[in-house]
């Protein structure tokens, strides 16, 4: 445990709950070290000064002393403890020792910052803002932060669970070719957008189709004749869901492989045979195919965990990686049969059957379940009101009842 990488940057924040101990930003700026590194030069910083403590107040310097014991117990491993890294700015890190696997003792969690974070951050907030959030609104209550000035968001921009929530992204090409192979658009509308790259007039088409055994979805695509910006994206269709679904394929042939798969940002995939397992919003939401979904969680490995991949890796943990990467290479070879499980809580996610009719698909199962309060918190359906809406619709239904009334008197 304390052997783990620690990539610090500037603007993290280090707490040690069991100890009241805090190393704010400016004590160790960026730095790369290990989690006893980082105990054992707080514990040096601290005792540099004792001579002269000892000298000016005894007491205080007492009391450090006392904590440097307790903190240098931790260091050593003697005494368990709670290591907290805390960073505004997304741009800190500490090493999975089980990766690609997940690591029962790392909890990592996302949040948005305050505007009091991003104007220390050095972004530009309404100053009026900051004097609005209280001292007991902490920062995961934050909902909402102020834009950067200037600043427009992609149209149509797909992503990741922080922002933007559509169901796949892709080009338009490919999201046509999946898209039509069940059924043809009714009809396509066009209207004016603006481009999130050059900020020129362009028009984005939008059509709504079903895919049989899915539900309903909109197609929308957009392109900028002016800097040449294609964006197209995928977004559900109806109500949402009462229950979460669990989609599992066992892949045997090539024909598998090739199946179409729709993969929202909701949902996690897991893969038993290799004990891996990526959480809801990793790579996003995709349009693709079972082949293409594996060369995606391949290259994102790679791209996330790329740090732990350097000179500094020993032989024991390359090993591990290179074998891991082989095993997920013979994913695609097919050299063994092996299972693909999509978890969606919002059952916005697909696979594509072979067959006709998708009963006579035995390699492909569904399963719904009951959403947990946690789920449910964190998409957050707990604090969704519908009331209002609920009550214009009963109005307008009986305004609309009452005319028909009307009319046939």
């Amino acid at each position: 445990m304390l052997d783990r990488q620690v990539v610090k940057s500037e603007s993290a924040t280090i707490k040690i709950p069991e100890l009241d101990f805090e190393i704010p930003p400016e004590a160790q700026r960026g730095s790369l070290s290990t989690v006893e590194g980082i105990l054992v030069r707080a514990a040096e910083e601290l005792q540099a000064l004792q001579e002269e403590r000892k000298k000016v107040d005894p007491k205080t310097a007492e009391a450090i002393d006392q904590f440097l014991l307790k903190l240098k117990a931790c260091a050593s491993g003697d005494s368990p403890f709670t290591f907290i890294l805390d960073d505004p700015a997304g741009n800190s890190f500490i090493e999975n020792l089980f990766a690609p696997s997940p690591d029962p003792s790392l909890t990592i969690k996302f949040y948005e910052r305050t505007p009091e974070q991003q104007a220390l951050l050095g972004y530009l907030v309404d100053p009026a803002q900051c004097r609005e959030v209280g001292d007991g609104v902490t920062t995961e209550q934050m909902q909402s932060v102020v834009p950067e000035p200037g600043r427009r968001e992609p149209h149509g921009a797909v992503g990741a669970a922080a922002a933007h929530h559509a169901i796949a992204q892709s080009n338009s090409a490919e999201i046509a070719e999946v898209m039509f192979r069940y059924s043809a658009p009714e009809e396509v509308m066009t209207f004016p957008s603006t481009c999130g790259t050059c900020a020129a007039g362009c028009e984005t088409r939008m059509f709504v189709t079903n895919i049989p055994y899915f539900q309903e979805v909109i197609v929308m695509a957009s392109t900028c004749d002016a800097c040449g910006y294609r964006n197209s994206e995928l977004k559900p269709g109806g109500r949402i869901p009462e229950k979460g679904k669990q989609i599992s394929l066992c892949v045997k042939n090539t024909k598998d492989l090739s199946r179409d798969v729709i993969k929202s940002d909701t949902a996690s995939v897991r893969i038993p045979e290799l004990e891996l397992e990526l959480a809801s919003g990793t790579l996003g939401g995709v349009v693709t195919t079972v082949e293409g979904l594996i060369s995606k969680i391949s290259e994102s490995l790679e791209r996330v965990h790329g740090f732990t991949f350097g000179d500094s890796l020993d032989d024991h943990k390359r090993a591990k990686w290179k074998d891991f990467q082989e095993r997920l290479r013979k994913l695609l070879s097919l050299e063994d049969h092996w299972t693909l499980v999509l978890d969606d809580a919002l059952a916005n996610s697909f696979i594509a059957p072979i067959t006709d009719d998708i009963k006579d698909d035995h390699q492909l199962t569904f399963e719904e379940y009951q959403r947990s309060w946690e789920q449910n918190e964190e998409l957050g359906l707990n604090d969704m009101d519908t009331s209002c809406a609920d009550a214009a619709y009963d109005e307008s239904n009986a305004q609309l009842t009452k005319g028909l009334d009307a009319e046939q008197h």
